[in-house]
């Protein structure tokens, strides 16, 4: 066998957004850091718009969804956006294999998103080991395998829902495709056809870490086999195993300089700043930006919220100017950097799942308000399973309106259930540890992987 340097070529492909990269590239770091050599794949239009940090332990290498001068926004829907990603990403997949075997660098194995089965197939045509990556969360992937399979029946009949592993689910704990049954249905379809072609991949691994699911974990493994590699944050948050790994290092929005935000974080006492966040795809109201505005205003506490560039004209008017040094709206920022800070006390957030193990690994307590996929489901875990959080009440109009947003900050920040929130993250936050580092359960898993490659 020639001797390449390196244990096994990796080739990690996500579904081209922001909540799927960012797992996915700290995944590949931790490959690298146990000797793979790991190529990251993204698309032509984003490796070209938005240039990935350079990295000494990933490389860079692109495909086309065949939107490569806009990317999503080329195409005319979601389903002709995942057609031409199929066709056109299946076919300069293959091609980058080639490519690579010319090169006398040949891909052993595909780390790929389970949102593209497609990839599967390929990695199959060229004989490599194929790894299923599941970004989202067990209990998530679990209620979909259901659907998939025919176990549990569209529309939902009669709830509560009882799925192994799980607490009973009423109609709004269940992922927002299933409770708001035809909605989004190309995505519907994206989602369950995760399921379409796993019994062929060698692994599926899942963005999770044992003890945070373990019921869900054991129920879905016997199955569906997995292992669970998460949480998938930057090292140095956690076991600071992985060199130079401080942040995700591919953004799809512009970074404002974290020196001003920290600055004024600097400024505040511990735990006195709420941190809100609704993610890279949410798109709320004016109305409930309005509610929002006012009830962080009357909540009385400081706030740091980040509000997109294209959501910022919901804003009430002078509202930034109101606010004086109560509050700070930033467009997007270094998400992990600043729940880090000590002077943040709660994660007002919508329950993506980066989000929510990003505040489980640095032991945050949450007030949730999802939107929709998978946030509603992660909500009800936060709230009644590992209880480091509350879910925000919504109102007849679908609006959560400026008192209850103010009575679940209090609650978080405040008071005997606050604290409770706050032991039982920095509970979390040590298994979070626990799992990833030397010996732990993600960490046994990933070096499973690792050993049989090299193998």
């Amino acid at each position: 066998m020639e001797n390449k340097g390196y244990g096994a070529h990796v080739l990690a492909l996500p579904y081209p957004s922001q909540g799927h990269i960012n797992p996915m590239l700290h995944f590949s770091k931790r490959l690298a850091a146990k000797g793979l050599r790991a190529t990251f794949v993204t698309t032509h239009f984003i490796y070209k718009t938005f240039q990935p940090e350079p990295s000494d332990s990933v490389q860079f290498d692109t495909i086309s969804d065949g939107c490569d001068e806009g990317g999503f926004y080329q195409s005319e829907s979601i389903h002709d956006y995942l057609t031409r990603f199929e066709d056109n990403g299946s076919k300069t997949l293959a091609n980058l294999i080639m490519k690579y075997k010319e090169l006398g660098h040949p891909i052993d194995c595909l780390v790929y998103d389970a949102f593209l089965p497609w990839a599967l197939d390929v990695a199959k045509q060229f004989g490599l080991v194929a790894v299923a990556f599941f970004t989202q969360a067990c209990a998530v992937n679990f209620i979909y395998y259901y659907t998939h399979h025919g176990l549990l029946k569209l529309p939902v009949s009669s709830t509560p829902v009882s799925i192994p592993g799980m607490p009973l689910l009423e109609l709004q704990d269940m992922p927002s495709f299933i409770y708001d049954n035809g909605s989004y249905p190309a995505y519907f379809e994206m989602v369950l056809k995760q399921f379409s072609n796993t019994d062929k991949a060698d692994w599926i691994v899942v963005n999770t870490f044992y003890k945070l699911e373990a019921e869900v974990v054991d129920a879905m493994s016997k199955i569906c086999p997995l292992l669970t590699i998460g949480p998938t944050v930057p090292s140095k948050y956690l076991d600071n195993r992985v060199k130079n790994d401080n942040r995700y290092g591919l953004n799809l929005f512009t970074l404002e300089s974290s020196i001003n935000i920290i600055n004024w974080l600097d400024t505040k006492p511990a735990g006195s700043v709420v941190f809100v966040s609704f993610g890279s795809m949410a798109n709320l109201s004016n109305k409930q930006m309005e509610e929002l505005a006012l009830g962080f205003k009357g909540s009385n506490y400081y706030f740091l919220w980040v509000v997109r560039a294209s959501e910022e004209a919901k804003l009430p008017k002078t509202f930034v100017e109101d606010i004086g040094e109560k509050g700070m709206v930033v467009n997007w920022c270094p998400q992990m950097e600043v729940l880090s800070h000590k002077a943040i006390g709660c994660f007002f957030t919508h329950c993506g799942w980066n989000s929510t193990v990003e505040a489980l690994s640095l032991g945050m307590p949450m007030v949730g308000m999802p939107q929709w996929t998978d946030q509603t489901t992660d909500a009800k875990f936060v709230q009644d399973v590992w209880k480091v959080g509350i879910r925000v009440k919504v109102d007849e109009n679908g609006i959560v309106g400026r008192e209850e947003i103010e009575f679940c900050i209090r609650e978080v920040m405040e008071g005997e259930r606050g604290k409770e929130m706050k032991e039982n993250a920095i509970k979390w936050k040590g298994l979070a540890l626990e799992a990833i580092s030397e010996g732990g359960t993600s960490d046994k898993n990933i070096d499973e992987i690792v050993s049989k490659l090299i193998h």
